[in-house]
């Protein structure tokens, strides 16, 4: 079962019918976490959702209870609240990202994807990185091919995977590969 945290965006609920087509899927609003169902999951998604990391302290403390212990997914939010728990800064854009398409690149630090490969995504952000960040598990694995900006992170050793792009936009061109990838890691 995936165990899918809403932090109260409507996206959540794209996200979930994407993720259905894998396996079960159970959505719970921030709020109103099942700690019986959280702790039966295969997979933990951090949804995307307004504000900020700090917005969500429940979320951080479910990272960190589950970090090593099951696969952890961030999509946007999600991924920022990844990297913030990281000892990542999150901060604003000079250029907000809402309803844009950018082409990506594969870095050669991703496991799950050949390096080079490029992507057509969907972005709706105004926070990201702030840059340089550096760890020796979490690590950058795509970016923005015009803004160079992190667009994903994988940390093998953790099964800790994160998007800033939504996989499950219509803008983004291979959604279920990029599922897929992250399922069978």
């Amino acid at each position: 079962m995936i165990y899918l945290i809403d932090h109260r965006d409507s996206f959540t609920f794209n996200l979930e019918h994407l993720l259905s087509n894998y396996d079960d899927v159970f959505v719970s609003n921030y709020f109103e976490i099942d700690n019986i169902k959280i702790a039966h999951s295969n997979l933990i998604v951090f949804s995307s959702g307004p504000g900020t990391p700090e917005n969500y302290p429940q979320t951080s403390r479910i990272y960190k209870k589950f970090k090593g212990k099951k696969k952890i997914l961030g999509i946007c939010l999600g991924f920022q609240q990844i990297l913030y728990n990281e000892k990542g800064r999150i901060i604003r854009q000079n250029k907000i990202y809402h309803g844009h398409q950018s082409k990506i690149k594969v870095l050669k630090s991703s496991v799950l994807f050949k390096p080079n490969q490029s992507f057509k995504v969907g972005r709706y952000h105004s926070l990201k990185l702030k840059e340089p960040y550096y760890s020796k598990e979490t690590l950058i694995t795509m970016r923005c091919m015009e803004t160079r900006v992190a667009m994903a992170i994988e940390n093998k050793k953790d099964k800790i995977y994160g998007f800033q792009f939504h996989p499950e936009s219509f803008l983004t061109e291979n959604g279920k590969y990029i599922i897929q990838k992250i399922l069978s890691a």
